[in-house]
């Protein structure tokens, strides 16, 4: 009973997260006439605080110590710090310039754009399904790019931003609210002077436009962390396939605000491209349902074997492996055997 109510708390946190990021949409115009690089700034300057907030609650401070003490492990951080910023940056942007369809674009080919990060960097092999998965992804941005007489640069730069920064984030591998508080530290100065410069020459947004304007630039830090929040505790209540379907939710979202909300265009040739999308996704997930339910199938069976064989004679366990050993043992060997197999090549 309890591990159903924490399973249904945890898919209630995961759709909050993604529904949250998908319907983000319809904020950022709401912070004009600030531009792009202006609310950028002020998203880096109160999410700092927010999260500051929260870790002080939470009295999780002790990774500071270790952070600070690991180089490499600061650099990778100030390295994700600055791929986000673009990332964060160049979404802002297009939200604010009626191309919410092309960014919601950019999440949609991020699972292809991280498996490609996987070959390439991780040198890691893909199954067959998933090298049809990004063959089909790839000849969907060659159509797009066809049909607007240019490539899709905006969804293409959200898509490997967000891909790299999620390949740096898996080597430094820190949690949630840290990593945002370590990134938004590193951040923190340059955005802050930013706002400094930008009051000195008397063009800065905040405080300009009413107190509900500087309201809404403020809550720019809650709009980022909230949805973190929520996605950490998703993260250790559901299993990561349930979440890797629910990404999917932020893009439609997204898709469905720029053609209904925002009235975007959608000629044939882009319904084509992204039709080509949606397949190479498809194909992705049935790939990763399949081997998860095979990987848990061998699991299974190993225990099984592993529970049955006390029962086994002396002679023949004496047989198949010298010297004795526990069921536990044979319980943990067995299940390792089976699951390596079985386990994803990909960062799908």
């Amino acid at each position: 009973m309890k591990e159903t109510s924490e399973g249904r708390a945890g898919l209630l946190y995961g759709i909050g997260a993604y529904g949250m990021w998908g319907l983000v949409p319809l904020f950022w115009p709401l912070v004009k006439p600030a531009g792009a690089i202006e609310i950028l700034a002020h998203r880096m300057v109160w999410s700092l605080a927010f999260v500051a907030l929260a870790l002080l609650a939470l009295r999780r401070w002790g990774w500071i110590r270790e952070l600070v003490g690991n180089p490499r492990k600061l650099g990778l951080i100030t390295v994700a710090a600055a791929v986000i910023s673009v990332n964060w940056g160049l979404y802002i942007w297009a939200v604010n310039n009626g191309r919410v369809v092309e960014a919601s674009l950019g999440y949609f080919i991020n699972p292809l754009v991280t498996i490609a990060f996987g070959v390439l960097v991780l040198k890691e092999r893909l199954r067959p399904a998933q090298w049809a998965a990004v063959g089909v992804g790839t000849a969907a941005v060659v159509v797009l790019a066809v049909g607007a007489g240019r490539p899709p640069w905006v969804s293409l730069t959200l898509a490997f931003s967000f891909a790299l920064y999620g390949l740096v984030k898996k080597k430094v591998n820190l949690g949630g609210i840290e990593s945002l508080a370590a990134e938004t530290a590193v951040l923190f100065l340059p955005a802050l002077a930013y706002l400094i410069w930008l009051g000195t020459q008397g063009t800065m947004a905040f405080g300009a436009h009413g107190a509900g304007h500087a309201s809404l630039l403020a809550a720019t830090g809650l709009v980022t962390a909230v949805p973190l929040v929520c996605f950490g505790a998703a993260a250790i209540r559901v299993p990561l396939s349930t979440l890797g379907l629910l990404q999917y939710l932020a893009p439609v979202f997204q898709f469905l605000l720029g053609i209904f909300y925002f009235h975007e265009a959608m000629p044939p040739e882009r319904w084509a491209g992204f039709s080509l999308v949606w397949l190479a996704l498809a194909i992705l997930s049935w790939d990763a349902l399949r081997t998860a339910r095979r990987s848990r199938a061998q699991v299974e069976e190993a225990v099984a074997q592993a529970a049955a064989a006390p029962t086994a004679s002396p002679a023949t366990s004496s047989a198949v492996v010298p010297g004795p050993r526990t069921g536990a043992e044979a319980g943990t060997q067995a299940g390792t055997q089976a699951a390596a197999p079985a386990t994803p090549s990909s960062a799908s």
